[in-house]
């Protein structure tokens, strides 16, 4: 887009303090010998909001990219009526990511992951010449399909057999955009193996997940979409968590609103939920552990293939790692609640009854988390509360849109004989 400059900022390892500059697709620092996240440090302190036409990128100052991509659309902030009048919670706000014309939310994949996806893929070096792998249980797949594919970067992505009725898009997909699943049976962390073994090929580089700085500050300007419209920092924070990222970013987002010093000084509590019976993290913080506890790999599996938010099914989260979800929880305060799948189904009626749009399970795991934090009193009812809607509007788009659904062009395990081969001759 005409007349955008980068903005400018260095990385600091979170458990050292650090900086130094980007090398282009950092994703640590190797100067660092333990477990820890890098951090974007922007050369702007105080955030300069962009007209609303550049979608995502009216928060650049405070994203590691490079470029605007087309198409993009950022999260709406707005304060909730009926449902905030059904749980007698007078200052409930709902940030929204997915589509609802009516309030002006337009993420076409009816997920925040969008937020992800136009940030990593706009910091992607120019000239680079590989494929970009993504592994995901569903809606970041579906999300950087899109983005890869209206802007024509060439993408691998792994994902679960189990999940590919998640791959669904308005329009055709772009021949630069190819899907690999591991086998029915499997799950989120089979998919992250196979895509491990891609980028054993130099022909391919990882997303990076949670270590991508650009996938964080993406998902960060959900919290200022928040505080550009509610002029303030939230006093508590609900989202659901697979990985973990996103309450990751919300709490360094609040960070560096602190620091920009016209929004509040205090930091925001934060209550991520997990789907029953899939809780590694809930099950690590509740013991108080910052190591998530041992986990039997076929009992983790099933569980993961138990859960209705399949989204939420990642056995190997940035719980741990200097910066992740322990330290963000003991900085910030706050608690993880869950959620059953019964909840889900509850909660999703009851925001379909009372704000009029259908929302995803993992949404629905938030709220029924937002609900038990304050039926706990951990919060006064009159909190200036955001619940984070991951999700929604996935049942009216399919409703009234003609949609096509990405098939895989192999299907296997990591482990499989001459599978990267196979791999790499879907990109010749």
């Amino acid at each position: 887009m005409n007349g955008f400059e980068p903005t400018k900022y260095v990385l600091e390892t979170v458990a050292t303090g650090r900086c130094f500059e980007d090398a282009g697709w950092t994703l640590a620092d190797p100067q660092c010998q333990e477990p820890s996240l890098v951090r974007a440090i922007y050369a702007k302190k105080q955030l300069a909001f962009g007209p609303e036409t550049r979608g995502i990128y009216q928060f650049a100052d405070w994203m590691p990219v490079r470029r605007m991509l087309k198409g993009s659309a950022p999260t709406i902030t707005y304060r909730s009526e009926k449902l905030a009048a059904r749980l007698k919670l007078p200052n409930l706000h709902i940030a929204f990511s997915g589509w609802w014309p009516e309030i002006g939310a337009a993420m076409s994949t009816c997920s925040f992951k969008e937020t992800e996806a136009y940030s990593v893929c706009a910091r992607i070096p120019d000239g680079e010449k590989r494929v970009l792998v993504v592994a995901s249980a569903g809606n970041t797949a579906r999300a950087f399909a899109k983005v890869c594919s209206e802007n024509n970067i060439p993408l691998l992505l792994s994902v679960p057999e189990e999940n590919i009725d998640a791959l669904w898009f308005e329009k055709p997909l772009n021949d630069c955009v190819k899907l690999v699943c591991s086998p029915r049976g499997t799950d989120y962390f089979d998919a992250i193996a196979l895509g491990d073994a891609a980028c054993s090929s130099p022909r391919f580089f990882a997303e990076g997940g949670a270590k991508n700085v650009a996938r964080r500050d993406g998902m960060a300007t959900t919290v200022l979409s928040a505080a550009k419209v509610l002029q303030r920092i939230p006093e508590a924070y609900f989202q659901a968590i697979g990985s973990g990222t996103g309450t990751i970013a919300a709490w360094e987002a609040n960070l560096r609103l602190i620091e920009d010093g016209r929004f509040g000084s205090h930091k925001m509590k934060l209550f991520p939920s997990q789907n029953v019976p899939f809780l590694p993290m809930y099950d690590a913080w509740k013991a108080g552990s910052r190591a998530l506890l041992p986990m039997d790999d076929e009992k983790a599996r099933l569980q993961a293939l138990e859960i209705d938010a399949k989204v939420l099914s990642n056995r190997r989260p940035p719980y741990s790692v200097k910066g992740g979800v322990y330290d963000a929880l003991c900085d910030a305060g706050g608690d993880i609640e869950c959620a059953t799948n019964a909840d889900i189904a509850a909660m999703q009626q009851l925001f379909l009854d009372t704000e009029g749009i259908d929302i995803h399970p993992a949404a629905a795991v938030a709220l029924q988390g937002m609900i038990n934090a304050f039926e706990a009193g951990k919060l006064p009812r009159d909190s200036v509360a955001l619940l984070n809607v991951t999700g929604g509007g996935q049942a009216r788009f399919q409703r009234e849109h003609k949609c096509h659904y990405l098939k895989p062009s192999l299907i296997g395990n990591a482990s499989d004989p001459g599978i990267v081969e196979k791999i790499e001759k879907l990109f010749r």
